[in-house]
């Protein structure tokens, strides 16, 4: 007898406890860790990182009306009522490359342990936390490992330790896992517009040689691990991904890509841009930047990125969704009012064909410039 399930069966994105990829750092005093992070971080500055801590305060105010300050610079001081709850939590850290935890007062999926003689009761407190220690730092390099670490964990010896002030080591260290975590790209072929000025399926129009489906998708497969069509009907098709955020145009087309999976980024690319090339495509996968939602075209005259030649990272699907949830369903939206990498480009090379004239004359266009290659 199957199981009963409550639940829609969703891959869910992977998270840490409270975020995508974290590190709790413990074994030391608070004012040691929270001097570190900031060293760290001011030389991971290209990243978007967070720092997780708790107020040392024993009594304060309970806040009656949560404040947002902000400065004309971009900084936010908040000062709200809020309990941490992981679920809340992983919202609001899912657009951090990396978050850093005190490890002295919450639990991290990962660890980095400070040696402190003073503190080796807090420790002993703290053992069964210490159970994906990346490396180890000590205070002093005479400091010795604790006799019930190495009880529990024989192997703790062998892992990398570093000294507090070999902050570079440290910080390549750190560095590291952040980019053994930038996940893989995947590309969706949109190709479940209407096209209700051109009349007739823009997909399958013929300006290559073969339908545009086809060259668009082999144009991605040329780089990626996986590339896969939205379409708006389901299929058995395994290469299709059947819009489930249903009458939203390619704003649909997207978040269901995210729903089939939000681990990777998908570079998204429309079929009504017939000279987008080879050369483009590597252009933006070379200068894709994983810290930001999203890295985009633009054309160098043009005020307004493109979307539908974009790479979306996951940390786009959330914001997506928040934009969703205002009534919003316009990809260009979001990337306008969000933090992305713009690369820009000629805009003859992404300009949109529309409607049967376009269609002829960018036929010729390309026709005429193969011929032109193949005489050289």
């Amino acid at each position: 007898m199957e199981k009963h399930q409550k639940h829609t069966n969703l891959t869910r994105k992977h998270n840490d406890n409270f975020a995508p990829n974290e590190i709790a750092i413990l074994g030391t005093k608070c004012g040691i860790i929270t001097d570190l992070v900031r060293q760290v971080s001011d030389k991971l500055s290209n990243y978007k990182l967070a720092y997780f801590d708790a107020s040392h305060a024993k009594d304060i105010e309970k806040n009656i009306v949560s404040e947002y300050t902000f400065h004309h610079e971009g900084n936010l001081q908040i000062n709200t009522n809020s309990p941490v709850n992981k679920y809340v939590q992983r919202i609001q850290f899912s657009q951090y490359d990396f978050v850093f935890i005190n490890g002295n007062h919450y639990n991290g999926a990962k660890q980095i342990l400070i040696l402190d003689e003073e503190k080796e009761a807090s420790v002993l407190k703290r053992l069964d936390q210490l159970d994906r220690i990346q490396f180890v730092i000590k205070l002093k390099p005479e400091t010795e490992y604790f006799s019930f670490l190495t009880e529990k964990y024989p192997q703790i010896k062998n892992i990398t330790s570093y000294t507090i002030d070999e902050v570079d080591k440290i910080t390549q260290h750190i560095k590291n896992l952040i980019e053994e975590h930038i996940t893989p790209i995947k590309g969706l072929v949109l190709t479940g517009g209407k096209s209700t000025r051109m009349g007739t399926d823009k997909s399958e129009l013929n300006y290559h040689g073969k339908p545009q489906k086809v060259v668009v998708k082999e144009l991605l497969s040329e780089h990626l691990v996986e590339t896969f069509h939205s379409v708006q009907n389901k299929s058995d098709d395994p290469k299709e991904i059947h819009d489930v955020f249903l009458n939203l145009g390619p704003f649909g087309g997207i978040c269901s890509a995210f729903q089939k999976d939000p681990n990777s980024a998908w570079f998204v690319l429309a079929t009504d841009v017939p000279f987008v090339n080879d050369d483009l495509i590597q252009l933006l996968l070379q200068k894709r930047n994983p810290s930001k939602v999203a890295t985009t075209v633009k054309g160098k005259s043009k005020e307004f990125p493109e979307p539908l030649i974009t790479i979306y990272e996951p940390k786009a699907y959330p914001i997506l969704l928040q934009y969703l949830a205002q009534g919003y369903s316009c990809p260009r939206k979001m990337l306008i009012n969000s933090d992305v990498e713009i690369v820009e480009v000629d805009d003859d090379l992404i300009r949109n064909i529309n409607t049967p004239e376009e269609f002829e004359k960018a036929k010729r266009e390309i026709t005429s410039s193969l011929r032109g290659e193949t005489t050289k």
